[in-house]
């Protein structure tokens, strides 16, 4: 169960995954006195295809969104984006185990198993290995997070999808998380894009519905200790 006294940490595979998956519970948590903190895996900086002009934007934009946030502290594994799957394994673990042995957290949200990014997989691969019970037992609780335009993707038949089992009310805070969306120059669209206003306002209605709220987000638990 997540208390307003905890320490938080939320792994977003890249800049905006925060936003779209937990937005509205980030915003609540740290309006209670939670501590809350924000790992970014990746990187636009020196990857083919990204100019350095947009790479000191988006580090524009992340202090803008950490300000809006009042994150407690924003961390950075500066990985190449689009890149993990092609990365040691091992790489991966070390570099955001630092970051969880450093912090030590007793919460953490990460991204969907089978969301349709590869980097996504790769990130929950590396955050379950570095956060095994023996390895950081000040980890008592990690939820999963959807991700517009990842979660709502994943095709793989092998796959029942993204099955939500703890809902946060986010009334009050579901208009915030989208002004913070739009900090993201060039991330949200026009409906029926995914990454729209309209979408997420309709993915937190419909989770809102099924749990009996005006506006809520899903989590799915895969690990409580009480």
């Amino acid at each position: 169960m997540i208390q307003a006294s905890t320490t938080v940490l939320v792994i977003a595979p890249h800049p905006d995954d925060e936003t779209l998956g937990c937005g509205g519970t980030l915003l609540k948590l740290k309006a209670q006195g939670a501590n809350v903190h924000w790992l970014i895996v990746t990187t636009i900086a020196g990857v083919p295809g990204f100019s350095s002009t947009q790479a000191q934007k988006r580090a524009q934009e992340i202090d803008l969104v950490a300000e809006e946030y009042g994150f407690d502290g924003v961390h950075k594994c500066e990985l190449p984006t689009a890149m993990l799957d092609t990365l040691n394994k091992g790489e991966l673990v070390f570099s955001m185990a630092e970051v969880i042995n450093h912090l030590k957290p007793d919460t953490l949200f990460l991204p969907y198993r089978n969301d349709v990014h590869s980097d996504h997989a790769s990130v929950f691969d590396a955050i379950v290995s570095a956060s095994k019970s023996f390895r950081s037992p000040f980890v008592r609780s990690i939820y999963a997070y959807e991700t517009l335009s990842e979660t709502d993707f994943g095709l793989r038949p092998d796959d029942s999808g993204f099955r939500p089992n703890l809902y946060i009310d986010i009334g009050g805070y579901l208009e915030k998380k989208i002004d913070i969306m739009k900090l993201f120059d060039g991330e949200m669209g026009v409906f029926p894009f995914p990454r729209s206003e309209e979408c997420i306002h309709a993915l937190a209605t419909l989770r809102g519905a099924q749990s009996n709220a005006q506006a809520a987000e899903a989590f799915m638990i895969l690990k409580e200790i009480r």
